[in-house]
């Protein structure tokens, strides 16, 4: 599929991972989400290195066995991965599982939660395009 007839995404989610492979970072997708999604995600030409689903694992987020699994996507150490997402349910598991997390205020969950204190996160980022510049400052 040519560039030009590539299904769009939000550009800010493109911009963003564009940036943070420029930076030379693996970048994964995972989610719950069916295989079809991931077929059609796939189909979006995103760049990233890596995409998987939970129907593609046999098992979903909160299940800390899926943060196992995305460890061994990254093929990185735990504590060298950042998990990006926009619920609590989701991202403290992954902070137990030893990853650094991100909460992203897009969508409803994460305007709800986006700002809260009690919600443990690393980082905090209104859109994907604003996490390279978070992660050069550490």
């Amino acid at each position: 599929m040519s560039s030009s007839t590539r299904p769009t995404c939000i550009p800010t989610v493109r911009d963003g991972l564009e940036a943070l492979r420029g930076m030379g970072l693996r970048v994964c997708v995972a989610g719950n989400q069916t295989a079809k999604a991931g077929d059609l995600l796939r189909g979006l030409g995103l760049p990233v290195d890596a995409l998987a689903t939970s129907a593609e694992w046999g098992v979903a987020k909160p299940d800390p066995a899926f943060f196992d699994r995305v460890v061994e996507l990254t093929g990185v150490a735990p504590d060298e991965t950042v998990y990006v997402g926009d619920h609590p349910a989701n991202v403290v598991p992954a902070s137990q599982a030893g990853l650094r997390t991100c909460l992203i205020r897009r969508g409803p969950w994460g305007l709800l939660w986006g700002d809260d204190p009690a919600v443990p996160a690393d980082l905090r980022i209104s859109g994907l395009a604003d996490l390279p510049a978070l992660l050069t400052q550490r």
